[in-house]
């Protein structure tokens, strides 16, 4: 054990500093410590010091940004970080394709205006699984998606009905909008949105950035969840599917998202149903 005397200073100051209290200041550390890693710890481990402090305002708790952006400091804890991008749009040239509707505005005034979709793959100790999301522009939701051991046409049609069977059946005015891969150029696929009442719009060829939103969704699913600090190693394509399955829930309806002002998109859409919209007051004098 050390003594006064291992470190050299006063034996007056080294007493003192034994049997001194904590300060208000520790003591208060010292509760906030376990509430902001129980929080961070239950959103997948990926809040960096902004959405960890408006996580814990949400759930009751007075405390200051710079306050948690210290104490995970101390903890040394940190939110996730993205890496780049593998692309795997692979093009069929002799496929008719859609005219770009979107160019780069990936904003609507309400659900079920423009949704986005893309591709992204997983690799597995079994193989690769490969993921499809549909994201609705207006409140980032996860409207549909599917995880498949290929990426043929069917695994997309999944996604879509997916969103149709929690959408709607008719969605006139609906634009989903993707990249020229041959799986959203193809005529199934087409011919599904028009069942729906919606049309393709597609981004131009080799053009990141026409599919950006769908490609930011693809991005923070691998950052979070594939590679997240909890995660993997993935066994099987299975395994990505249930894992997917938990993330997508906790995406749409925990989640805090910045375009939304930090609040989860199932919120975000509940806000928008329960307020008035001119086109609700038809028949009222």
């Amino acid at each position: 054990m050390l003594t006064a005397h291992d470190c050299k200073i006063a034996p007056s100051t080294y007493y003192a500093r034994k049997t001194r209290p904590l300060s208000a200041r520790a003591i208060q550390d010292a509760v906030w410590q376990p509430v902001l890693l129980a929080l961070w710890t239950v959103n997948y481990r990926v809040y960096g010091a902004h959405k960890l402090w408006k996580a814990a305002l949400r759930d009751g708790h007075q405390i200051g940004r710079d306050q948690v952006a210290r104490l995970m400091r101390a903890m040394q804890i940190k939110g996730a970080t993205r890496m780049r991008r593998v692309r795997t749009t692979i093009r069929d040239d002799s496929a008719a394709r859609a005219p770009d509707l979107v160019k780069r505005d990936f904003t609507a005034d309400r659900p079920n205006r423009l949704w986005l979709t893309d591709i992204t793959y997983v690799a597995t100790w079994s193989g690769v699984a490969y993921v499809c999301f549909i994201t609705d522009a207006y409140s980032r939701m996860i409207v549909g998606w599917r995880v498949a051991a290929h990426m043929r046409t069917d695994m997309v049609l999944d996604a879509l009905s997916m969103a149709s069977w929690s959408r709607g059946t008719r969605l006139e005015g609906l634009v989903t909008h993707s990249d020229a891969g041959s799986q959203f150029t193809s005529v199934r696929f087409g011919e599904r949105l028009a069942e729906l009442g919606a049309v393709p719009s597609i981004g131009t060829v080799g053009d990141s950035y026409d599919n950006a939103l769908a490609e930011t969704v693809n991005g923070y699913y691998k950052t979070e969840l594939i590679r997240g600090p909890q995660q993997g190693p993935w066994e099987t394509v299975e395994d990505v599917e249930l894992g997917t399955l938990a993330w997508v829930h906790w995406h749409n309806t925990t989640r805090l998202h910045g375009h939304c002002g930090d609040v989860p998109p199932a919120e975000f859409e509940a806000a928008f149903y329960a307020a008035p919209h001119p086109d609700q007051l038809v028949g009222i004098q």
